[in-house]
């Protein structure tokens, strides 16, 4: 089974999660205050994602690696979960680019 993204309100506004095929998150998009702009972002996500340039690696104040996915303007598009090691988080960018360009939706607005 192939990734999805998963489409869903969050209060007044919208946000996606990409998750793999075993339904694990993968990447967590920024909130939006509109479904279009949500859209928008998943429609980044599948341009942006297969690009290695696009991931900046990070590490969070308690040592845990993490990354961003970011567009062509620069912006963050999203985020992953925190990592209990670089290897651990090298793989999961490795699945955003094997899952981002998907064309599934599961719209849960």
């Amino acid at each position: 089974m192939s990734g999805y993204y998963d489409l869903k309100r969050s209060g007044d506004q919208y946000m996606f999660n990409l998750k793999a095929g075993n339904h694990e998150v993968i990447l967590t998009s920024e909130r939006y205050t509109a479904k279009a702009s949500a859209l928008g972002g998943i429609e980044s996500v599948r341009k942006n994602s297969p690009s290695d340039a696009r991931y900046q690696r990070k590490t969070a104040s308690d040592g845990s690696p993490y990354f961003t996915l970011t567009g062509a303007n620069g912006e963050v598009i999203g985020r992953s979960e925190m990592y209990s090691g670089t290897s651990a988080r090298d793989n999961g960018i490795e699945s955003v680019k094997a899952n981002g360009p998907t064309p599934t939706v599961k719209d849960n607005t």
